[in-house]
């Protein structure tokens, strides 16, 4: 067993007084990713309102719907992944996905409002998510120090949720401004999607960039030895020769006990974490919002999620990514407890929508950072690839199940169920987690 960066925690120390820039790439990366998301999160918005009020769809069709088109990302998540540690091809492979994307808001315009072709368009949508998501993480990954990393996804999920906070108030504008047409909102995704892919080929590398990484020979370098501020050798960064011939595959992910214990603790917390269509809809039905307000409610979430995206990284990097990680879910579980509690109405929807934010800021970038450090060199893309094809299988889970308590026992039960569930799997997630490397290249 090896890593591909070990250190005294899950990031080695960095000297007192210097500051690295975020690497260019990142931030050409959070750039497609802010358009894409104004894209998707114009359609994410008004879909349950579109599905569940307008088409009659009832909660345990919704979650069904949500739950099988996430689902559908599960094989292409790993393909993905395996596809780009083939040869280096992250740009093509999440390009790829990008296009796919961009395509099925077209398959919206198209469908009408045939429930068949409606998923068909989803699916296709969340299979291109899927296809890019890993490949685009490992050039995250690939193209920062490993020290900063989580700062980079810090940086990242920020761009990438300035484009979910500008997402719905665009799709509010064309509800408004249309009489509630979803034709013209579906429309103005697929041609801003369109403009994201154009931005993936003109400004994302498509070679990655050497952070003392083995050279395109195979030939190991020396080991670099860091120092800490009172000059003393620090983590040591060891990389055999063997990782240079590393090809992803899907026998071949890593086989350290630490990486099992995340890739356990992606499906335990998964599998307890409610959609959040479904805490939007729960809180439009205690608040009884207007529809044309409905778009609205992801905003407060985004924004907090904005704000710290990339001080949840920072503190991250310097104390250990897997404090926030728990943090963050504990975040979500004061989300559900306020949904149940009798506080008035606008309290509930401050605080929900923030603790929403917060439990994103604190766990979305974060677990890739954690689990970056103990994938080996070649297999970046597909070790990340199988944690997020755990999170989402339970996720599909957990959506189902969700929705069908809903429908046989009312909102308050299947609530209450998921709040038990993820107090559960927070108990276990603080006991299997890792704290990160050791300099012996153990983990802890």
């Amino acid at each position: 067993m090896y890593l591909a960066t070990t250190g005294r925690r899950d990031a080695p120390p960095r000297p007192a007084g210097t500051r690295r820039r975020v690497p260019g790439t990142v931030l050409a990366l959070g750039a497609v990713s802010l358009v894409t998301d104004v894209s998707s999160e114009m359609v994410t918005a008004v879909l349950p309102l579109y599905l569940v009020l307008g088409l009659g769809l009832s909660p345990l069709q919704f979650g069904l719907l949500d739950g099988l088109t996430t689902g559908a990302t599960a094989l292409v998540r790993l393909l993905g992944g395996v596809g780009a540690d083939r040869g280096g091809r992250h740009k093509q492979v999440a390009g790829l996905g990008y296009a796919l994307s961009a395509c099925s808001r077209l398959g919206l315009l198209l469908a009408g409002g045939a429930t068949g072709w409606i998923a068909g368009a989803l699916a296709a949508d969340r299979l291109g998510k899927g296809v890019r998501t890993a490949p685009r993480d490992a050039l995250i990954t690939l193209h920062s120090p490993p020290e900063d990393l989580g700062r980079a996804f810090g940086v990242h999920r920020a761009m990438d949720t300035t484009g979910a906070l500008l997402g719905p108030l665009a799709a509010f504008a064309l509800l408004w401004a249309t009489a509630d047409a979803y034709d013209a909102v579906f429309a103005v995704s697929a041609c801003t999607g369109a403009f994201g892919v154009l931005l993936w080929l003109l400004f994302v590398p498509g070679r990655n960039a050497d952070h003392g990484r083995l050279p395109d020979s195979g030939r190991p370098r020396a080991p670099e030895v860091p120092r800490d501020p009172e000059g003393l050798p620090g983590a040591r960064r060891e990389v055999p020769a063997a990782a240079a011939r590393a090809r992803g595959g899907l026998l071949a992910v890593p086989r350290s006990p630490a990486y099992r214990r995340i890739v356990l603790v992606a499906v335990l917390l998964g599998a307890a974490t409610v959609g959040d269509s479904f805490l939007y809809l729960l809180l439009q039905r205690r608040l009884d919002l207007d529809a044309p307000w409905f778009p609205f409610l992801p905003l407060g979430a985004a924004a907090v999620y904005l704000l710290l995206a990339v001080p949840a990284g920072r503190l991250a990097d310097r104390f250990g990514r897997r404090r926030p990680l728990l943090y963050g879910h504990g975040a979500l579980l004061l989300a559900y407890g306020l949904l149940l509690a009798p506080v008035p109405g606008p309290a509930a929807l401050v605080g929900v929508l923030g603790l929403l934010g917060i439990f994103y800021a604190a766990t979305d970038g974060v677990l890739m950072a954690l689990t970056g450090p103990f994938l080996a060199e070649g297999r970046q893309a597909g070790g990340l690839a199988v944690v997020q094809t755990a999170q989402a299988l339970a996720r599909l889970g957990a959506a189902v199940g969700f929705g069908a308590l809903w429908t046989a026992s009312g909102p308050e039960t299947a609530l209450v169920t998921a709040l038990l569930a993820l107090a559960a799997a927070l108990g276990c997630a603080a006991r299997l987690l890792p704290s990160g490397p050791t300099p012996e290249g153990t983990t802890t």
